[in-house]
């Protein structure tokens, strides 16, 4: 029996990923890839929606790969690629346009969210689109499941929409994919702001636990980490969320149970429990920025990976578009 496929991906958007990128994705990525035919890819064509910088997108693109493969994403187990460097999700994406209503697309979350902070004068055509290029993302390789957190549920949805109705009118083309829905055990909140998911969006850098950070500045972080009144190290996420949260980092990077860090930190104080936990974080964290740093000097290695992962995606999606082109009436090429 063949595993089942599953597709997910991530953007570019910043050099270094954060523990909560970590954490609550790409640790699961590494797991899903020992039991299913995974596709992972840095989705760069939709971080053009942001109009970034083209010599910081090319470096946090390669930084981004660089940190999926030290961070365990093995390319022997995984097709590994990126989005930009398969044409097929551009010209499945338009045909995912047209099958999209446009009061469909203008319901979409994040559309709606940015037009109302920018105005529609000045928000990207790209992010109204966004959803219909991630449902081309995910149809284009047949996936049968998609590692995305809750607040992608609305866009799998659409999805789903979309390759029901293609069928329908068109044939059985597409898997009809299921939102696998990553597990929230391990939601990380932000150092400085405890009730807040940890976020490139906060407004300050210091609550951020950044993988490509050195050691000395993330255990100055954590050391400088809000906390509760009191003394006591107790998981209470309502009543003491800063130390809860660091409970939880603890507990996930050392693999032992809350309970049992609570009763060893019984009678001390908030300082020794810090320190504690500044030192897991930094010993974790310290082959994965170093194995970085290494693939991110041997560019010619590391573009010898992206090339071999864009070929095996192709393979998938020159098939998928065949299919789509034949079923809709385009005439393939001779």
């Amino acid at each position: 029996m063949s595993q089942p496929r599953v597709l997910s991906g991530i953007q570019p958007t910043n050099g270094s990923f954060h523990l909560g990128n970590y954490l609550g994705a790409v640790k699961q990525w590494v797991d899903l890839q020992k039991s299913h035919d995974a596709f992972y890819c840095v989705v760069d064509l939709h971080a053009l929606t942001s109009s970034p910088d083209p010599k910081e997108l090319r470096q946090n693109t390669l930084t981004s790969i660089a940190q999926l493969l030290a961070l365990g994403i093995d390319p022997e187990q995984s097709t590994l690629f990126l989005q930009s460097q398969v044409a097929e999700h551009n010209q499945l994406g338009w045909i995912m346009e047209c099958l999209t209503g446009f009061g469909e697309a203008s319901r979409m979350t994040q559309f709606k969210d940015k037009s109302q902070k920018v105005g529609n004068d000045r928000i990207g055509v790209g992010v109204f689109t966004y959803p219909m290029l991630m449902a081309a993302d995910i149809l284009l390789y047949q996936a049968d499941q998609v590692p995305v957190g809750e607040d992608q549920r609305q866009h799998i949805e659409l999805t789903r929409d979309l390759a029901t109705r293609f069928n329908s009118q068109y044939g059985k083309t597409f898997t009809i994919p299921q939102g696998y829905i990553l597990k929230e055990g391990a939601k990380i909140y932000d150092l400085q702001d405890p009730t807040s998911k940890m976020s490139k969006s906060a407004e300050s850098m210091s609550g951020l636990i950044e993988i490509l950070d050195t050691p000395e500045t993330n255990s100055k972080k954590i050391k400088s980490a809000i906390t509760d009144t009191g003394r006591e190290v107790h998981f209470d996420a309502a009543e003491k969320p800063g130390i809860s949260n660091l409970l939880t980092i603890f507990s996930t990077l050392s693999g032992r149970s809350i309970s049992d860090i609570e009763a060893e930190f019984v009678g001390k104080g908030y300082g020794d429990f810090k320190g504690a936990v500044a030192e897991v974080v930094v010993e974790y964290l310290r082959p994965v920025r170093t194995k970085t740093l290494e693939l991110l000097d041997d560019p010619v290695h590391l573009n010898a990976i992206l090339k071999a992962g864009a070929e095996k995606a192709e393979v998938v999606a020159r098939k998928t578009v065949a299919e789509v082109y034949e079923r809709i009436g385009l005439i393939a090429r001779g």
